[in-house]
């Protein structure tokens, strides 16, 4: 597809092919077209995944509760995926400018490694509206419900974070933890105390 190019799944469903240089709604940190800014942010991406990678293994050593690993490996997917459309999408791809992106073209794809775009394609137009006359900054100007274009990537790590916030007092609430730590404790004990019945009753 060429890039802004679009197909009408339904008036308010549209599979819509845009390249995203920097983070979310677009903002690139040092300006827009910087080498070291886009560097700077695929680094940052690659970082976050190992942390979060490895908060995850603790979080199974830990025996957590399951919701909570599964939130956060929704948001180590996303992070993870976009970060393979930076590493390799420039490199695999030509410009999609005006003519239909070329799969590993002659001359070279249109960035090097980190530097490509992340690929972002759903977009869902629900409905316009106006503000109105009293609302503050944007007064009597249209509106557009729902403007972002998004990816799965984005998706994951949105429904992850949104998880995390709505049980966050279950996940990290004093109390919470105490009465987790309880029960894995109770639960650690009838594991331990199985072999010795069983062996008691097999000397019986």
């Amino acid at each position: 597809m060429i890039l802004g190019e679009s197909i009408h799944i339904t008036d308010w469903f549209q599979i819509l092919f845009t390249e995203n240089p920097g983070m979310a709604f677009g903002m690139q940190p040092g300006g827009e077209g910087s080498y070291w800014g886009k560097l700077f942010l695929s680094v940052f991406r690659l970082i976050a995944c190992f942390f979060i990678g490895w908060y995850i293994l603790t979080l199974i050593r830990k025996n957590e509760r399951k919701l909570l690993i599964f939130s956060m490996a929704l948001i180590w997917a996303g992070a993870f995926g976009n970060i393979i459309d930076s590493m390799f999408y420039g490199i695999l791809f030509s410009d999609s400018f005006l003519f239909p992106a070329e799969f590993l073209p002659a001359d070279g794809g249109y960035a090097g490694f980190l530097h490509g775009y992340v690929v972002d394609m759903f977009y869902f137009p629900l409905f316009t509206g106006h503000f109105p006359e009293w609302f503050p900054f944007w007064g009597g100007q249209e509106f557009l419900f729902f403007r972002p274009i998004f990816n799965l990537a984005d998706a994951s790590i949105s429904i992850g974070v949104v998880i995390l916030i709505i049980r966050q007092k279950t996940f990290f609430g004093q109390h919470a933890k105490k009465k987790h730590k309880e029960e894995a404790e109770e639960n650690q004990e009838t594991v331990n105390e199985t072999p010795a019945q069983d062996a008691s009753v097999s000397a019986e």
